[in-house]
């Protein structure tokens, strides 16, 4: 197999085992019948299917990335909004969200199901506060290189239903969080800005459990290296700093890998100057890896969002190698335009929704 189908192949089955779908259909298993579903993030989609395929006839509002929404029953009410920076959609869905708690009477039961990206795609803003402010922060937090971590809990002063604001609306017995973690540390209180933690002294039943992350979609990939004959080398979430420094990092490593894999996974961040380009913090990674081996051979670097978007584009990433880079690659980088420049090398990796979201994944390959 050509090495390209081989990183494709690798980055897919670490996709696949995290899937929305699936990974909430299993973790159904435990839960009894709710009054009411709601599903937030990129991968709602998904995992509301898998919800409403075991409660069929119980009410669902499912507020996900635009195009995220297709194969779920007509009775499901779907909002679809804007990802990295909202936009009145997101308003919208948040608004509906806090609603449909708020309407939940005494005794009652709520699923919710959460995944990354709902920062962005429901928000119900704290007075004072407007849409152009909203989007405002986000673009600023997106281009200056903060973890996700830290951009949460800006994101929350604004807010709610972040932090445990939606559930403070919520008067029933007991509310049931399956989350997919798109954050380091798998921390409810992080994912989705923590729209699905837990309120300060809960008066009523709580319990929340991560059903997929990251160190699953490594593993799996990991597993199906070893399945082909592939050594791994290394496998380790290890991409939680500024692009340029791990391509300084990696560098090294990836130019003298013996024949094998490296597996990483994690979140990187970017600095993005005024007026960016196209791309987003996985192309500029890649490209910026493409640099560090270039003019090496045997050597093919896959970086993914898992959930088949990166930035606001249609790629889900790169796909190096040492032949990659060449005249105007380092300006593509300095103009946040990575995109433009790897499209032109027939270096995107393009995928679509994949319906799941746990971070990024990295697939290194030396033949």
């Amino acid at each position: 197999m050509d090495p390209r189908d081989t990183a494709v192949t690798l980055w897919q089955a670490g996709v696949d085992a995290v899937d929305g779908y699936a990974a909430t259909k299993v973790a159904l298993e435990g839960i009894a019948r709710p009054d009411r579903i709601l599903a937030v993030g990129k991968a709602a989609g998904a995992m509301a299917r898998a919800a409403l395929e075991r409660f069929p006839q119980v009410p669902a509002l499912v507020v996900t990335k635009d195009g995220h929404g297709d194969g779920l029953p007509e009775a499901a009410e779907v909002i679809e909004a804007a990802h990295p920076v909202p936009d009145a959609r997101s308003l919208r869905g948040g608004k509906a969200l806090r609603e449909a708690v708020e309407a939940m009477p005494e005794g009652s039961e709520l699923l919710l199901l959460v995944s990354g990206g709902a920062s962005s795609l429901a928000e119900d803003l704290v007075e004072g506060n407007t849409l152009e402010d909203l989007a405002t922060i986000n673009r600023r937090l997106l281009g200056a290189g903060l973890d996700i971590a830290a951009m949460n809990a800006e994101r929350r002063r604004l807010s709610r239903i972040k932090g445990g604001g939606l559930l403070s609306h919520f008067r029933g017995a007991r509310a049931s969080v399956l989350a997919i973690s798109d954050v380091p540390g798998d921390d409810i209180a992080v994912i989705g800005s923590g729209i699905g933690a837990a309120p300060a002294a809960p008066d009523f039943a709580y319990g929340a459990r991560i059903v997929a992350s990251n160190a699953h979609a490594r593993m799996a990939a990991e597993q199906a290296a070893r399945a082909r004959g592939i050594e791994v080398l290394e496998q380790g979430e290890a991409l939680h700093d500024d692009m340029n420094a791990l391509a300084r990092h990696w560098g090294p490593r990836l130019r003298s890998m013996e024949r094998g894999a490296i597996i990483l996974g994690g979140e990187p961040t970017v600095v993005l100057p005024d007026n960016p380009g196209r791309g987003g913090r996985n192309q500029a990674l890649a490209l910026a890896l493409a640099r560090e081996i270039a003019g090496t051979t045997g050597i093919t670097v896959l970086v993914g969002g898992t959930d088949g978007t990166d930035g606001p584009t249609e790629a889900a990433g790169g796909l190096v190698t040492g032949a990659t880079w060449g005249p105007g690659a380092q300006e593509a980088l300095d103009r946040a335009d990575s995109g433009s420049f790897l499209a032109a090398q027939d270096a995107l990796l393009v995928t679509g929704p994949t319906g799941t979201n746990v971070m990024d994944l990295v697939i290194a390959l030396r033949a």
